[in-house]
């Protein structure tokens, strides 16, 4: 019994013993595994981690492309301006609990003001009142309405000369300047509150006052305070070295000029020198962190080409966490973004620009458009719109629709510049001639229709009787329209729609372009009733661009291109990539394009379209009034438009001027029609055509 005790024992131990070297054994080779897998298969992951412990990466931006247009202006016809840039700018900013006292404070606040307000405050309130006048004045106007076409005019003279009679009165004007200046001083003191909440916040040790403030400015506002010495600081010796106010005291050595609590620091920003002018081609930059991204427009549509590369370099850390001196540096260098020349030019952008705006404000328009192009090329020469913004402070926009580049993002009905497309079809396919005849009564009756369809001038004119097809240009006759698309067909007429570039984009590099709708001309089988009603332009929607283009089309001899605006992109290596005149397709022939152009200068010299004559010169042009639509059929609000070339024998530019909701004239001949004869007179001479009549 003895000896099997001791065996039980002994068995026991070596249990003991081997279970021991069991968990040694595993735990060893749970060691060596984990070993295996940090040193072999996870070494490149740990290896890179280690060292980004001991690097530090610093991502080195590149410089933001910048888009140019051309300065025709200068002798040298390759002279480039900038239409968009970067710049240096700062932020000031104000670290509150170092600014002693409140009287500082209501100090610092007036001069902010005074610097970055005032004159905004002044010209937003001028404006506003400006605006109420308008509204006065339009409103007594609407008492004319109705009235006979004579009557109506007199009417019209007496209001507008008892309204200029009250604006030049010395109590009327008194009493204006009153109200101005109370007004101003309410938002003063609003504006001053705000900074003061801003500089009152002792508990932040930074409070942004002012964002991409220019260097003169913050001179400027350096300026109003004294030196450290109590007495005046010249403006004119005030300098910024390293993002540093100086002060040049004569000394030899400049010294610092510091605000106690006001700081800057600088940045670069996207700058548009020339603000508001071209806002809708351009789009904007937005900057967020240090890093710009397009939005809208060009900025938006080769983001990728104007924002370049980034590098980044790398850099050993010291053992204290600085950096050590050109130890194992590693640096990849930026590429800069690529520069835009865009086909633009800048005298006739500007000569547009100017003359679109007092011409919307003078007919009270809601929005208004002119774009210029080369029928020959489909270069885009000028192109504006009103209301625009300015992309240097486009986040002052509420709006957000005001960025969308109503030139290619707006869709619309045309109205009667559609008749030319409508003749241009029906002459192509052989079926009429611009001698060929029909009898106008006035109106369609349209079967499954119980309201005829008339022409404009039906209630005071009639039915205009044996007509030929080039008078229907001149007076615009929507029966006229309907009787040459008829001729072809349907179907036919719908092709011919297509083919000139409509419910389709034209193509151009800008964000946000529509198709328009030409839906019902689609269809298997054309309801006889959109068809009339689309060969007078109404029941379809198209782009201003896509309606000039077609134009166009009709100048170069029938043969549709592609509108481009970017003549050539230069990569950061000097390389340039030059754009090249695109043909889409021959719409018409030249013959039926030439008896078109022919037809549109008889409505020029004869017709409803004659305020674009100009002296020396044969004009070819439609002009376009149109009712807009709504869900009970069609307002009382108009768009008038007019469509244009010059000189008629070798057209050199193709114009489209359009106007929304005009409220002073019921038709485009008194809006449209004159602005387009300003703007081609000024190219005709600033492209010294010579004259041919």
């Amino acid at each position: 019994m003895k000896s099997l005790r001791q065996n039980n024992g002994s068995n026991s131990n070596n249990n003991r013993i081997n279970f021991l070297i069991a968990i040694v054994f595993l735990f060893g080779a749970a060691l060596l595994g984990r070993l295996f897998y940090l040193q072999i298969i996870a070494h490149d992951f740990y290896a890179e981690k280690a060292a980004n412990q001991q690097q530090a990466e610093t991502v080195l931006a590149p410089e933001r492309g910048k888009i140019y247009i051309s300065d025709g202006s200068q002798a040298d016809d390759t002279a480039l301006y900038p239409l968009a840039t970067n710049k240096q700018m700062f932020l000031l900013y104000a670290v509150p609990r170092e600014i002693a006292g409140d009287a500082q404070k209501e100090d610092i606040a007036n001069k902010l003001y005074f610097v970055f307000d005032q004159a905004n405050v002044e010209s937003k309130i001028a404006e506003d009142f400006s605006k109420i006048d308008d509204a006065d004045l339009a409103a007594a106007l609407t008492a004319t309405a109705g009235l006979p076409a004579p009557a109506k005019q007199a009417k019209e003279a007496e209001i507008k000369q008892q309204y200029d009679l009250l604006h030049r009165d010395k109590t009327w004007l008194a009493a204006r300047g009153k109200k101005i200046a109370e007004e101003e001083d309410k938002a003063k003191k609003q504006i001053i509150s705000d900074y003061l909440v801003s500089l009152d916040r002792s508990d932040s040790s930074y409070v942004p006052l002012e964002k991409k403030v220019e260097e003169e400015t913050l001179k400027r506002f350096y300026s109003l305070f004294p030196d450290t010495d109590g007495g005046a600081i010249d403006f004119a010796k005030l300098s910024l070295i390293s993002g540093q106010v100086e002060l040049d005291n004569g000394s030899g050595k400049e010294k610092e000029v510091h605000l106690p609590g006001i700081y800057q620091s600088s940045e670069y920003y996207r700058y548009y020198p020339e603000n508001d002018v071209g806002s809708h081609l351009l789009g904007f930059v937005r900057t967020e962190n240090g890093v710009m991204s397009g939005n809208y427009g060009l900025e938006g549509f080769f983001d990728k080409e104007l924002a370049g590369t980034p590098g980044y370099l790398k850099t050993d850390l010291g053992a204290q966490g600085n950096l050590a001196i050109l130890d194992n540096q590693e640096s990849v260098k930026p590429v800069n973004g690529s520069d835009l020349v865009l086909t633009i030019d800048r005298s006739v952008q500007f000569f547009i620009c100017q003359k679109l705006v007092e011409a919307a404000k003078l007919h009270q328009s809601d929005s208004a458009s002119v774009i210029a192009v080369d029928p020959k090329t489909g270069a885009i020469i000028a192109a504006c719109s009103y209301p625009d913004f300015d992309p240097n402070n486009y986040q002052q926009e509420t709006d957000l629709s005001i960025f969308n580049n109503p030139m290619v993002f707006e869709q619309y009905e045309p109205g009667s510049v559609f008749k030319a497309i409508t003749m241009s079809a029906a002459i192509n396919e052989g079926k009429i001639t611009p001698e060929t005849t029909y009898n106008d009564k006035g109106t369609v009756i349209e079967k499954g229709w119980k309201k005829p369809i008339k022409n404009a001038d039906f209630d005071t004119a009639g039915g205009h009787g044996i007509v030929n097809m080039t008078y229907v240009l001149e007076h615009s006759l929507n029966t006229g329209a309907i009787f040459a698309m008829q001729q072809i067909g349907a179907p036919k007429f719908a092709e011919y729609v297509k083919n000139f570039g409509f419910g389709q984009r034209t193509g151009i590099e800008l964000e946000s372009e529509s198709s328009g709708n030409i839906n019902n001309l689609l269809a298997k089988r054309i309801n006889s009733l959109d068809a009339d009603t689309a060969s007078f332009g109404q029941g379809i929607s198209v782009t201003p661009l896509q309606m000039l283009m077609s134009y166009a089309a009709i100048a170069n001899g029938g043969l549709l291109l592609k509108p481009y605006v970017v003549k050539e992109i230069i990569g950061p290596d000097g390389a340039k990539e030059i754009t090249k005149p695109q043909q889409v397709r021959q719409v018409i022939s030249e013959k039926t394009a030439n008896l078109l152009v022919g037809m549109l200068v008889s409505d020029v010299e004869n017709g409803h379209s004659q305020k674009a004559k100009i002296n020396g010169y044969f004009i070819a042009g439609k002009t376009g009034t149109a009712q807009v639509p709504n869900k009970n059929g069609y307002s009382d609000e108009t768009i008038h438009t007019f469509v244009g070339m010059a000189p008629a024998g070798d057209p050199k530019f193709a114009i489209l001027v359009k106007f929304n909701n005009p409220k002073d004239f019921q038709y485009a001949d008194y809006t449209a029609t004159p602005l387009f004869r300003d703007i081609a007179d000024f190219m005709l001479k600033y492209y010294q055509v010579p004259k041919e009549r």
